[in-house]
């Protein structure tokens, strides 16, 4: 089975006993071989795609290869430094998920996902209150994730420098090292215990700052190598919708974040084959998917989606190193 799933990934061509013989040195006949791949078939492993061809692994087959990889082959030291030279020149969080996509999308050829940072499971690291004007101010929130977010307020009244001092400590106090959900919940216990003299801007501001801590619905995914699936259009067949439907599916977010799901912590390569992904449109693929983070800790989730038809090994590998490497940049910053 690993020597029939290893040609038809090498040649995209359906295997025969004889070809298998060959290239592997398997030391029996033909007939033996043959023998076998008729126990594999009948067992559902493998399928005859055509009369009188050869066969192709099933998404079945392509389950008990990928169970029994039993270890995966390490990047080399030069590409591992290549990985984390690329992702930790990024600028800011953006950067650093884009080239993360573009570096997984070259290294497996597929379509590359990230997950940007889940508010959730972010701690504040630090709060800053900017005064623009008397009466106009700019929040700028920093996670322990790398994101930034920032908001413009404004007041109904002015306020001086002393009391935007005081302000900015009250926040910060109730804000500094809180994951995201607690902080939201501190600040708007703060708008109800302020001074009286301070409270209505108080008010304000806790108004903007619980929208902005609350988790955001909007920009969640960074997509690349799209255009790998161009290479792979023929492993997507006509019967199943073709290219087109994937390409389909993956601008759904929600559908790809569902996918992501799956992925419930670091270190752990997960791998979804055709219909597993229960998806309708990406029954002709797989999703490999693993979490990146930081002490324990999940940001979010990266993986890549490409035809069934992939080198799992060498996928499993890039995909867990430039997670690991993402969740170390990131936890650097």
């Amino acid at each position: 089975m690993r020597a029939i799933v290893t040609d038809y990934v090498s040649t995209q061509e359906p295997i025969g006993s004889k070809a298998l013989v060959e290239r592997h040195h398997l030391g029996v006949s033909s007939a033996t071989v043959r023998n076998d791949m008729a126990a594999l078939e009948a067992e559902g492993y493998i399928a005859q795609p055509h009369t009188s061809s050869g066969r192709i692994p099933t998404d079945k087959g392509y389950r008990m290869f990928v169970d029994r990889i039993s270890e995966i082959k390490p990047l080399s030291a030069a590409e591992r430094r290549a990985i984390l030279s690329v992702l930790d020149n990024g600028v800011d969080l953006d950067d650093v998920l884009r080239r993360s996509v573009r570096l997984l999308a070259q290294l497996t050829r597929q379509v590359a996902v990230i997950q940007y940072p889940v508010l959730s499971t972010a701690r504040v690291r630090h709060l800053e209150v900017v005064s623009l004007s008397p009466t106009r101010l700019l929040l700028v929130v920093i996670t322990d994730t790398g994101r930034v977010e920032q908001r413009m307020v404004t007041l109904s009244e002015e306020i001086d420098e002393d009391n935007l001092v005081r302000v900015r400590d009250m926040f910060s106090t109730a804000l500094d090292g809180k994951r995201l959900e607690d902080a939201s919940v501190a600040v708007a216990e703060l708008a109800t215990t302020a001074p009286a003299d301070l409270r209505e801007a108080v008010i304000t501001i806790a108004t903007v700052l619980v929208e902005t801590l609350v988790e955001r619905g909007d920009d969640r995914l960074v997509l690349g190598g799209t255009s790998n699936l161009a290479r792979s259009a023929a492993d997507f067949s006509s019967n199943m919708g073709g290219m087109d439907i994937v390409l389909d599916a993956l601008e759904e977010q929600v559908v790809v974040l569902k996918l992501l799901a799956h992925t419930q912590r670091t270190g752990k390569v997960t791998v979804q084959i055709g219909e597993e992904t229960n998806t309708e449109n990406l029954r002709s693929t797989s999703v490999v998917s693993t979490g990146y983070g930081a002490s324990g800790t999940v940001f979010g989730s990266v993986g890549v989606v490409g035809p069934t038809r992939m080198d799992y090994p060498g996928t499993i590998a890039s995909v867990a190193a430039v997670a690991k490497y993402v969740g170390e940049v990131l936890a650097d910053r």
